[in-house]
């Protein structure tokens, strides 16, 4: 398998979409729903047995430009749910930073899945240029994608990455926790569940 493959009505004819994802790259989400990752890394093998090598992305990028890219839901055309402000090659692989428009009901329903952490994982479609499969590990090595969307996806390529923190409005998602737990303590006759 190398990856999920995409159709959609306006790509008929053409190879199919290809897919890879990393889970967990959402390094962190602002209120107003932006956030930045990394939707693929470099040197790894991923779940489909694909590995993208450095300098991979950067004819695409040149070509397209970050408005040349969309940024969908679960690979789904009929799903955009923002845009992406800045896409960059660094040394770890494919850098991303993006806002959720949060006018769009599944935009607002993804920014409050992503800080329950229900959903943590970005995941690319492209196609590939040029690339070349290794006969004894069957391990296909990719140096010239086509980048055409990221997503929010829940089941990424690369399961290796988290979430580490959740910004609302300046603060971590633990200390809201905390303070809210303390203010449910100071109402008379009420008691948290939490300590």
């Amino acid at each position: 398998m190398s990856g999920f493959f995409v159709h959609s009505p306006a790509q008929r004819g053409a190879p199919p979409l290809q897919t890879k994802a990393q889970l967990g790259a959402l390094a962190s989400i602002a209120p107003d729903g932006s956030f930045e990752g990394h939707a693929a890394l470099f040197g790894r093998v991923d779940l489909g047995r694909d590995l993208i090598l450095p300098g991979a992305f950067s004819r695409s990028l040149a070509e397209r430009g970050v408005g040349g890219v969309r940024m969908l839901f679960q690979h789904d055309p009929a799903e955009p749910i923002g845009f992406w402000t800045s896409l960059t090659e660094d040394s770890v692989g494919l850098f991303v930073k993006g806002q959720l428009t949060l006018d769009v009901a599944r935009a607002r329903e993804v920014l409050a899945l992503m800080r329950a952490g229900a959903i943590d994982g970005l995941s690319i479609g492209f196609r590939t240029v040029e690339g070349r499969t290794d006969p004894r590990s069957r391990v296909r090595r990719l140096s010239h994608i086509d980048l055409w969307e990221v997503s929010i996806v829940t089941f990424p390529m690369q399961p290796d990455a988290r979430i580490a923190s959740v910004k609302r409005a300046g603060d971590t998602l633990a200390g809201a926790i905390r303070r809210g737990a303390r203010r449910l303590r100071a109402l008379p006759g009420l008691r948290p569940v939490m300590a």
